[in-house]
Order: structure tokens, then sequence, then C-alpha cells
């Protein structure tokens, strides 16, 4: 008796799982006719033609043209629809804010940095000035015509995914702050499309999305910012912990004796090789690279100026850091053994100088060959990584269920999922 009650329920969610087939198909393989996409999915060819014009009447797909068939018949290519569907992504850091926006083809519909002294705003100002900034963004997406999918802010520290509370970040000196709850009512958006994550699991995700690294399942995303934290995928999937707080590997104890750290321990390998331990070794307090004002990469073109022209005590600083960061790697390789570890952040923008070091510490320090096989590579983002990894989470509400993206015509013809 309970099959015939429940059978409607599963044969929704079987639909929602079709529609979402359908959509990674040709997100993931470009434009395809129907019976490409049949052979593609398994699925019958009258089950995708049903699927594609739901897709079509939600304004996610669209038709791209005609390829000739066999025996001649031609057959209607379909392709995913741009600008019409956007996922956001913000970004608090201690340097900066940050925004984008990506449609389903992955392009960016808006992207913006704002510069400023995070910690100074404390976090009510902040949410202030994050709610502007997402106001800002969806009107840029709304001009463009798009439904926004969804909102996901990232933030470096510990977070309650479930709530979207900022537990702890210490760099932004931040305890239980309702990130989530604070942006919903300020631009009087719905919760339950807003999330918050951790900004270097945000920036794995991008890398693996759209950044140097496509497709590898097994990598460690180092974010080079005034705190150092991981984005760790294993075998294709996130790895959090069994609390939430893997990867905050800025907080390794690598000198008892050291400097303290933001978190109050002594020693952190964020007090070797975190941003605030660049600024302090290359420039004296008065410099304008150390002007929280002044936009962070801005501040490292000054430092990279320097570099090329030789100044010795930038050099000898960017070698220090990069056998630091060596160092860190290595142990970090030697737990995880990842195929790639992604220098983000400050790590690519100065990668001239700083990689070399840090592959020379790998390879001598990691235990079996070739640095057991992992490969450090600059990220292609730089410091766009984090803000774009939100707007790929933000826009996976609608990958997985692509019926909540709204219909823009008459309602699809019910078909057999």
């Amino acid at each position: 008796m309970r099959g015939k009650q429940d059978r409607p329920v599963d044969q929704a969610g079987l639909r929602k799982a079709n529609l979402a087939l359908i959509l990674d198909l040709l997100r993931g393989h470009g434009q395809q006719s129907r019976a490409q996409l049949a052979g593609l999915s398994g699925l019958s060819k009258a089950t995708v033609s049903n699927l594609v014009a739901e897709l079509e009447v939600r304004d996610l797909v669209r038709p791209a043209g005609i390829v000739a068939g066999r025996q001649g018949r031609p057959g209607m290519l379909v392709e995913v629809q741009p600008k019409t569907v956007s996922g956001i992504g913000l970004e608090v850091n201690v340097d900066y804010l940050a925004a984008t926006a990506i449609d389903l083809t992955g392009e960016a519909i808006f992207e913006c940095r704002v510069p400023g002294d995070v910690i100074a705003l404390g976090p009510e100002r902040l949410l202030d000035q994050l709610a502007e900034l997402a106001r800002k963004v969806l009107a840029a997406v709304d001009a463009e015509g798009a439904w926004t999918a969804g909102i996901t802010v990232a933030v470096p520290g510990l977070i309650d995914p479930a709530t979207g509370v900022v537990q702890l970040a210490p760099n932004l000196r931040w305890r239980k702050v309702p990130m989530a709850d604070g942006l919903a009512g300020r631009i009087g958006y719905s919760l339950a499309r807003i999330t918050v994550d951790n900004d270097a699991n945000l920036s794995a995700l991008a890398e693996q999305t759209s950044g140097n690294v496509v497709g590898v399942k097994d990598l460690l995303y180092l974010t080079g910012a005034s705190g150092i934290g991981a984005g760790i995928i294993a075998d294709g999937i996130p790895l959090r912990g069994a609390f939430g707080s893997a990867g905050e590997v800025g907080h390794m104890a690598m000198d008892p004796m050291g400097p303290y750290c933001s978190c109050g321990s002594r020693g952190c390998w964020e007090t070797q090789v975190g941003l605030i331990a660049l600024l302090r070794a290359v420039s004296t307090h008065e410099d304008p690279v150390r002007d929280p004002a002044l936009d962070l990469e801005q501040r490292l073109t000054i430092i990279r100026a320097r570099a090329e022209r030789g100044d010795r005590r930038t050099l000898d600083a960017l070698q220090q850091i990069g056998s630091a960061l060596g160092i860190g790697i290595s142990i970090l390789v030697n737990v995880l053994n990842p195929a790639v570890v992604v220098l983000g952040g400050y790590f690519a923008t100065l990668q001239e100088w700083l990689v070399e070091p840090a592959r020379r510490e790998v390879a001598a320090r990691v235990l079996g060959p070739d640095a057991a096989g992992a490969r450090l590579v600059p990220s292609g983002l730089a410091f766009n990584a984090a803000s774009r990894g939100g707007a790929y989470a933000a826009m996976q509400r609608v990958l997985d269920d692509p019926t909540l993206a709204p219909v823009q015509a008459a309602e699809a013809t019910e078909a057999p999922a």
C-alpha cells in the first residue's frame, strides 16, 4: 500500500535527478543532440526530449543549431543557456571584501574586490558593507536578466554550515558571528538561499572546477593570505573532518618558541608564511605595502617590482618564506599524499621567487621518490578563488535540482522520468 503512496515522490525525485543529469552532461560535454544525450545518459530518446523541453522552459538550455544525423536525418543541438541563472560568491578577508557572480557556463557576470581594514570594522559594520556589496552584485545579475540561485559567503575560519554562524575566525577576531542571518536580514533575501563556508574549501572547489587543476581528484589548496588554510579534496570529495575544522594548517606548530599567532599559540606556520609575515619581512611600518586602504594586488605589485630590480631585503625575505613554505608543505604531503598542491593568494602572485625554494624543501623532506608524486602548482585564480568557489557552491543548488529555476514559458509537458 505504501508503494503506491510513495511512488509520486519517487518519480518526482527521479525526474529531478534526470534533469540534473542532462544539465550536467551539457555542461561537461558542450553542445549535444537529444540522441547524443540519450547515448551518454542511458535514457530513452523520448525521455531525453521531455527533459530537454523542461530545461528549456526553465531557461537552463537553448537550441544551438542543427547537426547532420545518420541516414541524413538532422538533429537539433542544445547547449547550456548563458546569463539566465547565476550563483553569487562573496568573500570576507582581512584586507578586502570580494564578490563574483557566474552563470551556468562558468563565465563571470560580475567581479569586484573592495580593499579595507576588515578587522577595524567589526562584525556589525562589516555586515553592513557586505550587504551593500551583495546588493550591488544582485543588481548586476538582475540587469543581465538572470535569476540568482543563491549566495555563498567565504570566510577564513571555523564555520557551522548548518546555521551559517562563523564560530571562530582568529584573524578577523570574530567569535560566533551569525553571518548568514545577518546578511539575509540586511538585504531582504531568503535565508535558505544563503550559505557560509570556509574560504580554503571554496577555493579548492574553484580550482578543481575552473582553475589550473580541473578534474584532479586529490588536491590540497593553500590560501596565501593573512591566514593560511587548506582546502583538501580526497578522491574527489572535500575533506571537512568530524567537526568541520579540517584544513587549519596555518596553526601547525613549527617553532614552539616562535612569535605569537592570532590564535594565541606560538610559532604557528602562519607566523612564518602568512601575508602579515611577508609584509613585515619586506617593509618598515610606514611602507605603503602595509596600508590596508591600498588594494592588496597593488601592494603585491610593489613587492614584485622590488624583487625584479634586485632589492636585497625583498629577495632575502622571499627566499626565507619560500623555504618555510616548503617545509610546511612537506609535512602535509607526507600526511595526505595529494597529487597536486595549489599555491593560492600571494603565493601565486610571487611565484617566481617562492615556488623553487619551496620545491627544494619538499623534494628533500618528503618520503618517497619525486616528492611522492606531488606537484606544486600556482593558482590561476589568485585572490578570486574563494569568491568564485562561493559562486559555484551557490549555483550547485540549481545544478542538483533544476526544478528550482523558475519556469519562463508554458509549463513543460510531464512525462515519465
